[in-house]
């Protein structure tokens, strides 16, 4: 619907649809909206732009299970976008494990944080649809405030990075030795006994990288897997017996953990999550959107909120899965539509090329551009590999006294 004026006439509005056009004067048209508000409600809505959405328009609403990907979704640009297509999304957030372990009635696509769901999600549908795409991938980092990064520091344990703060001086990023962080947490020590005072703050509390519960969320999964693996000697455990071995050392560093899911970055934005929970495990692109959020909000980077890159690396891939044809067409559109992509790398995620390689330089010249500075790589740092499927499983269950998951009911016979 488009607004018209011809000379001194009243403005005039256009309604378009298949075969048909319509011009009619305000007055006519607030009559004709009156008369049809009732008998088609709900089927006429008027866009921003100006434009009635008559039923052909074809907007297609799609149902699907998210984990923390889904402020991707709720982002308006990113709704805006997929309107053009004639896609509405409608999400059911819940963490990457019971994702894959309930049922997909309904649901036209399933979008889990991580590898392990994705392959538990797949191997239940084996004899149903699936079809998968990943549009973007996060590595696993531990966001932290300089005072803590600083004490680390201190201690040995982190080390600067190319990448300074908005005061010109101050990093933003550090590389976290793993073993000794582990170590120091694995013995019960607390922020007091290594010096964190030395840096104006006061923090009894016990050295730890805060999670969500290990049994919901892919992002404690994996870092219960990147901790297991530096454990067992930079090695994955092979068998039950390794596994179970794993799962006990390191059961005591990862007991005390618990935020929920989305809450766990919110809780780190806020003044009060310095006390609450010092160091977070998180996705890099949430770091990395909130700075972009902070140098459009303020005109600098905010140089107090730092990341560690842990010393042995995991990259989390998020998968998408179709569950229907509907939603595979979703899944192309996040895989191959420019836009999109686009958006993605401005929520600070490091989108994939047509090779399936994380385009990381792209997203680090974005970054210079709006005035962030990037992390610099670091080639040397181990890259951590996760057990199998049934193994993790295992671990997760030991580790976080978990229920075994559930039988999918769309899989039993």
């Amino acid at each position: 619907m488009t607004a018209e004026r011809s000379n001194a006439e009243e403005p005039r509005l256009t309604i378009r649809g298949p075969s048909r056009r319509l011009s009619l004067r305000s007055r006519a048209l607030r009559s004709l909206l009156t008369a049809l508000a009732f008998p088609v409600a709900g089927l006429l809505a008027l866009t921003a732009g100006g434009h009635l959405l008559l039923p052909f328009d074809g907007v297609t609403t799609l149902e699907g299970k998210i984990a923390s990907k889904s402020e991707f979704f709720e982002d308006e640009k990113v709704q805006r976008i997929l309107m053009k297509h004639g896609i509405k999304v409608h999400i059911t957030r819940m963490g990457s494990r019971d994702i894959a372990t309930t049922g997909f009635d309904g649901y036209d696509f399933a979008f889990p944080s991580g590898q392990p769901a994705a392959d538990m999600i797949k191997n239940d549908r084996r004899d149903d649809y699936a079809k998968s795409h990943q549009p973007f991938v996060s590595p696993i980092v531990l966001a932290t405030y300089r005072e803590y990064a600083e004490t680390l520091r201190d201690n040995g344990l982190a080390t600067p990075r190319e990448g300074v703060g908005a005061d010109g001086r101050s990093p933003l990023y550090y590389t976290l030795n793993m073993k000794g962080f582990i170590d120091l947490s694995a013995r019960g020590r607390k922020w007091s006994d290594i010096g964190i005072e030395e840096h104006r703050t006061r923090n009894g509390n016990r050295i730890l990288a805060q999670t969500s519960n290990v049994c919901e969320a892919n992002h404690a999964g994996t870092y219960l897997g990147l901790v297991a693996f530096v454990e067992n000697g930079n090695t994955v455990p092979t068998d039950n017996s390794a596994a179970d071995r794993v799962a006990a050392k390191i059961k005591p560093t990862l007991v005390s953990q618990g935020l929920a899911s989305e809450q766990m970055f919110k809780t780190y934005e806020v003044p009060e999550g310095k006390g609450v929970a010092p160091i977070v495990v998180v996705y890099e692109h949430q770091y990395f959107a909130y700075q972009i959020r902070q140098r459009q909000q303020t005109g600098k980077p905010d140089s107090q909120r730092v990341l560690l890159y842990p010393s042995t690396q995991f990259l989390t891939e998020p998968e998408y899965i179709a569950l229907t044809p509907k939603g595979d067409r979703l899944g192309e559109l996040l895989a191959s539509d420019e836009q999109l992509q686009r958006r993605a790398m401005e929520l600070g995620f490091r989108v994939l090329d047509s090779s399936n390689k994380a385009t990381s330089t792209e997203l680090y010249r974005f970054l210079e551009d709006q005035g962030i500075p990037a992390p610099a790589s670091a080639a040397n740092d181990t890259k951590a590999t996760l057990p199998s499927l049934p193994l993790l499983e295992r671990m997760i269950t030991s580790v976080g006294d978990c229920p075994p998951p559930k039988q999918n009911p769309e899989s039993s016979s």
